[in-house]
């Protein structure tokens, strides 16, 4: 049975969304509403709490989105303040409360990242036998798909909302550093490690699929690729468009020949 806050949650998503795509492919957002940006990070940062929590417990799920949003920050701040991990960056004032330069938001944004990735791939690996290619099938495939994402989010996010600013680089993909991918890329890939060990220690792992959120938290997946994708079309941004595309064709390729494999 789902309560009703998780419908409503849900649904109150489902409107930001819409609402959300229409007034940034008109770019119909005035300076005043911003704020609305964090809101929608909030939420995607909130379906996925609820996608670990309700999957695996109270607990076990709660343990998981502290460790998620606390690493993903921390690293955050570790690239703001270095200039190491992501490249040379800083965020615009308009993502909430910030911490050391790094917005509260971007800690959501990232649980969002790695629940829809966790739920996208977690289910193609659950008929491997050997633990070993089981944990780095799962943990480098939802990476992987995890840099997928950034991909279409951050051409939009930066040649057109100007949500960060790149200093001194002159990137190979839409001005964005090479360093940021490989950014992503790491932080994915500890957070999928200890969601991979972490959930087979606690007995949990098989518990991939709840009944409401499994099939909601996918659909955000495609749901946020689907959207910057549009944006990325809409704003002349034709590579990182085809490459959402090509990400949304692939994950539903993958999906497809599981299913079949083990019906």
């Amino acid at each position: 049975m789902n309560s009703k806050i998780d419908l409503v949650t849900f649904r109150l998503f489902v409107f930001w969304y819409t609402v959300g795509i229409f007034l940034l492919t008109f770019d119909l957002v005035p300076p005043p509403l911003e704020w609305a940006n964090a809101v929608f990070l909030i939420l995607c940062g909130i379906l996925g709490g609820f996608y670990f929590i309700r999957t695996y417990g109270l607990f076990i799920g709660g343990v998981t989105v502290v460790v998620i949003m606390v690493f993903s920050i921390t690293a955050e701040v570790f690239g703001v303040s270095t200039g190491l991990l992501f490249g040379d960056y800083d965020y615009n004032p308009d993502f909430g409360l910030v911490f050391f330069n790094v917005p509260f938001t971007i800690g959501t944004a990232w649980l969002m990242v790695i629940a829809t990735t966790h739920a996208l791939v977690s289910p193609w690996f659950s008929h491997v036998k050997s633990s070993v290619v089981k944990g780095f099938g799962y943990v480098l495939t939802a990476s992987l798909f995890a840099v997928a994402i950034d991909l279409v989010i951050d051409p939009v996010a930066f040649e057109v909302k100007t949500y960060w600013e790149w200093g001194g680089t002159d990137g190979f993909y839409y001005g964005i550093p090479f360093s940021n991918f490989v950014g992503w890329f790491i932080v994915a890939f500890v957070l999928h490690s200890f969601i991979y060990v972490f959930f087979h220690l606690a007995r949990v792992w098989d518990k991939q699929v709840h009944a409401y959120w499994w099939p909601r938290t996918v659909a955000l997946f495609y749901m946020i690729v689907f959207m910057f994708t549009f944006l990325c079309a809409v704003n002349g941004l034709w590579l990182a468009a085809i490459s959402g595309v090509v990400t949304m064709v692939v994950a539903r390729l993958i999906t497809n020949r599981f299913n079949r494999s083990h019906l």
